[in-house]
């Protein structure tokens, strides 16, 4: 574009005919004169005004010199210490992040962008699970890092090339903006309600409209796009798609304390009563002891009749007293663990560690959640009238 404006008289910046300068440095100027008038039409910036600058200076140094060597490598050394430091902390913030129940949902990010891709093509994403992917992010940086620090130490030593030390010593913070990860922890706030900062510019299932395409790791578009067009138009259709099980469970938890349970509740019965999401390993249980909707406490016992297990545990460890110790459910914990109820103190539910090696007690107090703890404090004390530790509990209530 600013090459194409530079040789052309259509703008408010004319170069006048007697401008004896040199070429390159008049188009220069006009460049820079573009850049500036059009300041607040740039959406992001781009680091090529900045690394072409940068090479051109940088093979104006002199690799000869044992000062600007030394310098070079002091300069560079400092940098790459600063940046593999940096993304070694982003490496645990992301696992960290991954672990985190909240981030274990379906995601559709748009693939890597391609030189030669055709500009008016439909718009591409893959499915990707938001842990996964924060994951696998924080990986390809860590290695993409280490692996150049490792090419431009190889080639100054074997070569005794200085232009990649210069280069890289000036480009390296701006290599590590451009990562999600990196703009999301320094720049908005930490990994967070990734939900709704969207920081790798993903969409949600039901997000997904009818020019968009979803395509596998191989550019292949799957079928996936005609299932969510039919969903998000189900409001205007008079009839509505029938949801599997899963779907219905996994939109009560979405919903959280707000939840209408009747649905799910609707489709349980003593066979899919303990029933385990393909993803994650979460259990009808397991979704209304963290829920926290008013309704959630009746629909627990009346799933115990049905033969509710509450000593089934999730991909990460977790039975239904985790889920009620991590998320604040007092009343549910109560429940888990009367005697006339589910009975968890003889259950052993409250011993039962997670893949971390922390019990539900541990998770409570960690999260703050004191009344829980509490809860579960005092149903391991031992009955005074000499009774079951649920029976106190019970009496205590």
């Amino acid at each position: 574009k600013l090459l194409s404006s530079a040789t052309t008289t259509n703008h408010n910046l004319p170069l006048p005919l007697h401008d004896r300068r040199p070429l390159r440095f008049r188009f220069c100027l006009h460049s820079l004169a573009l850049l500036t008038n059009h300041t607040f039409k740039m959406v992001a910036f781009n680091k090529m005004f900045v690394m072409m600058p940068v090479m051109l200076a940088a093979r104006k140094l002199d690799g000869e010199d044992p000062n600007i060597v030394f310098m070079l490598r002091c300069l560079y050394g400092a940098m790459q210490t600063v940046a593999v430091m940096v993304v070694l902390f982003i490496y645990v913030k992301a696992n960290a992040a991954a672990k985190e129940k909240e981030n274990a949902v379906k995601i559709f990010v748009a693939p890597a962008p391609q030189p030669f891709a055709d500009p008016n093509a439909k718009a591409q994403y893959q499915e990707k699970n938001l842990s996964d992917h924060l994951t696998t992010t924080a990986r390809s940086l860590v290695t993409s890092t280490l692996f150049g620090i490792a090419m431009t130490v190889g080639l100054h030593i074997w070569k005794g090339m200085i232009v990649g030390l210069a280069i890289q010593s000036v480009m390296c913070p701006f290599n590590l903006a451009e990562n999600a990860l990196v703009s999301a922890i320094f720049l908005k706030g930490g990994l967070v309600n990734l939900k709704e900062k969207r920081i790798f510019g993903e969409k949600l299932r039901e997000e997904i409209e009818d020019e968009d395409e979803v395509v596998d790791g191989e550019g292949n578009v799957i079928v996936l796009k005609k299932e969510i067009a039919s969903k998000a138009n189900k409001k205007d259709s008079s009839k509505k798609e029938k949801k599997s099980f899963e779907d219905v469970l996994l939109d009560t938890w979405d919903l959280g304390a707000d939840a209408d349970i009747k649905p799910v509740m609707g489709m349980l019965n003593k066979k899919n009563i303990n029933f385990a999401t393909s993803e994650n390993g979460w259990t009808p249980i397991m979704i209304m002891s963290g829920l926290g909707a008013k309704s959630a406490i009746g629909a627990m016992r009346q799933m115990k009749s049905m033969g509710a297990n509450p000593e089934k545990v999730d991909k990460e460890g977790w039975n239904a007293l985790h889920w009620a110790a991590f998320h604040g459910s007092a009343d549910a914990a109560k429940v888990l663990l009367a005697k006339d109820d589910y009975d968890g103190i003889t259950l052993g539910l409250h011993q039962v560690p997670d893949k971390e090696g922390k019990n539900a007690l541990v998770h409570a107090k960690a999260e703050g959640n004191d009344d829980v703890a509490k809860v579960i404090e005092e149903a391991e004390l031992p009955d005074l009238d000499g009774g079951a530790a649920g029976e106190g509990l019970r009496k205590r209530k």
